[in-house]
């Protein structure tokens, strides 16, 4: 779960630091205090972008600090898989950001933006009111029946994605063989002659790297023998190094006879004068081996140029040239036998095309299964919360392509209305009934999901009274397994409360600055009667509070 929070520097933030616990932690206050500024932050430690003006004014740098205590075995194993390690189960993500850039960390380890969502993922999730609307989509819908079914439809999906990847190959493949028959002459044509021209060639591999070696030596011969030609005159006995060291030679050897201790002067000055020997020797070999005729020149420049010419056309090096000669042949081999080759291919495509259909049509079975499950618990889920008469079921429709998700096209069909036909969901519903719907969804997708925390942003939209009340109930519920952060206007959800924030803004040395505090159980009272009685609090106001915080914890209580 998420049990600290830091955030400085970010909008009228100057610094805040907060510990949260585990079951319901709700937020309160007033319109413009900051309370989604805190949840933004925690957004953008998790890797979103920032806007310039979030910077908080006259500030460097802001910085978002979140501290996670993970204690489920799976998500530590699944931690473990992605290569993070935790220090006894915690895991500090960091973001530091200044004007136009910003450093993400983990554990105090740099880390990029988008592995930090990777890993995040695991560890929370945020909904807010943008992902109420994602669920008029489609798309979004067969997510949810997917994420529903898992333990279900997990290997039929993987199955499903696995034929679709296979029978795209194939009609990739088949592509190929789409042409007419000019075009596939041309082509044929066009080909030999590339397999012409680097077959006469007769390559061999390296052989570019030799010539170039020859070729370097041919044109810089000249400077070669003149610089050998001083080396062997400047070694050399006619006056030369060997000369000198021959006469030293002979000269120490007078008189070493009478000194032991020269012996050793000698026998270097031997090493010298034999190892000067070995070099005239070398000299005078190459020199006599150094000699090539102009159309040996000649032939090993035709010869590079043609190696240049082809490698310009057909790969970096030989070996490239080579390669690219192989794939033509394959290629000039399917042309050839293009009737044959297409037909084969049609063959295996109509067989992976069968194979993709089972695959869908298993998958799609297992789905409208899941479906009916999911149809009749969001209904359920959807009485709790008020909705007194509700019909709800997801139609299905067979897409005209098939998809790595198979060929299933839902709809969420809702009636809330007795007597009224259940109709597309984006054609009925309120942005509160829409909140809702998503609570219910959310409450059932918690029980399959291990994220320990769940962030609710003003899931209260549109919603009050009696409805309120149930949302309330709806809330303290998920908190018994997982850890959820709440920010809400209404007093009834903040009732619920098993740690209550609150978010407050001031004027401090000519500035406005918000700030977050935990509540004890009188101040809460106090925060429920400012919500429930506006401007003006009165006792009745207080006690009306006083009396909602009872009832909601023998509510949570009889959970």
């Amino acid at each position: 779960m998420l049990t600290e929070l830091h955030v400085k520097n970010l909008a009228l933030i100057d610094e805040a630091e907060v510990s949260f616990g585990p079951g319901l932690n709700i937020l309160t206050g007033e319109t413009g205090a900051g309370k989604s500024i805190l949840i933004g932050s925690i957004n953008l430690a998790l890797g979103h972008k920032m806007s310039r003006d979030m910077l908080r004014q006259g500030a460097d740098a802001a910085l978002v600090e979140l501290i996670f205590q993970v204690e489920d075995p799976e998500i530590l194993r699944r931690l473990k898989e992605m290569d993070v390690e935790t220090e006894d189960g915690q895991l500090i993500i960091t973001r530091k950001m200044t004007d136009g850039r910003s450093i993400s960390r983990l554990n105090g380890e740099t880390c990029t933006a988008a592995r930090i969502r990777e890993i995040s993922g695991l560890l929370l999730e945020i909904h807010g009111q943008s992902e109420h609307q994602s669920l008029l989509y489609p798309d979004r819908q067969l997510e949810i029946l997917d994420a529903y079914g898992k333990d279900h439809l997990e290997t039929l999906l993987a199955d499903t994605k696995d034929a679709f990847r296979k029978w795209q190959e194939v009609k990739k493949e088949l592509a190929r063989y789409q042409i007419d028959e000019t075009e596939r002459e041309r082509e044929i044509s066009f080909i030999r002659f590339e397999i012409n021209e680097i077959e006469e060639a007769a390559l061999a591999p390296g052989e570019d790297e030799e010539l170039e070696k020859t070729y370097r030596r041919m044109t810089n011969s000249r400077k070669i023998a003149g610089a050998v030609s001083e080396v062997h005159r400047l070694c050399g006995y006619e006056d030369g190094a060997g000369d000198l060291t021959g006469r030293a030679l002979r000269e120490i050897g007078t008189v070493t006879a009478y000194d032991e201790q020269l012996a050793g002067l000698e026998s270097m000055l031997a090493d010298v004068d034999s190892l000067l020997n070995d070099i005239n020797r070398e000299a005078a070999d190459y020199l006599d081996s150094f000699t090539f005729s102009e159309e040996e020149f000649y032939n090993t420049e035709k010869r590079l140029d043609l190696l240049n010419h082809l490698k310009s056309k057909y790969g970096r090096t030989i070996d490239d040239v080579l390669a690219y000669l192989e794939k033509q042949k394959k290629r000039l081999s399917e042309l050839e036998n293009f009737d044959e080759q297409k037909r084969i291919l049609s063959e295996q495509l109509a067989s992976a095309e069968a194979h993709l259909e089972d695959s869908c049509s298993r998958l799609s079975g297992e789905r409208r299964q899941c479906a009916a499950e999911l149809s009749a618990q969001i209904i359920q889920g959807l009485q709790e919360l008020n909705f007194l008469s509700v019909d709800f079921t997801i139609r299905f429709d067979r897409s005209s392509h098939y998809s790595a998700n198979g060929y299933d096209a839902i709809e969420f069909m809702i009636s809330t209305n007795p007597g009224e036909a259940v109709r597309p969901l984006a054609k009925v519903v309120s942005g509160g009934e829409l909140s809702r719907i998503m609570l219910a969804i959310k409450t059932l997708l918690a029980d399959k999901d291990r994220t320990e925390t769940l962030i609710f942003d003003e899931i209260d939209t549109g919603i009050s009274g009696r409805t309120a009340q149930k949302v309330s109930e709806k809330m303290a519920r998920i908190g018994r397994g997982h850890q959820v952060l709440c920010i809400t206007h209404l007093a009834q959800i903040a009732a619920m409360a098993d740690r209550h924030f609150v978010i407050t803004k001031e004027i401090q040395n000519g500035e406005t600055v918000s700030q977050i505090s935990q509540l004890n159980k009188k101040e809460s009272v106090e925060e429920l009667a400012r919500i429930l009685g506006g401007a003006e609090i009165t006792k009745a106001v207080e006690d009306n509070a006083r009396e909602m915080k009872q009832l909601a914890e023998e509510r949570k209580a009889a959970l």
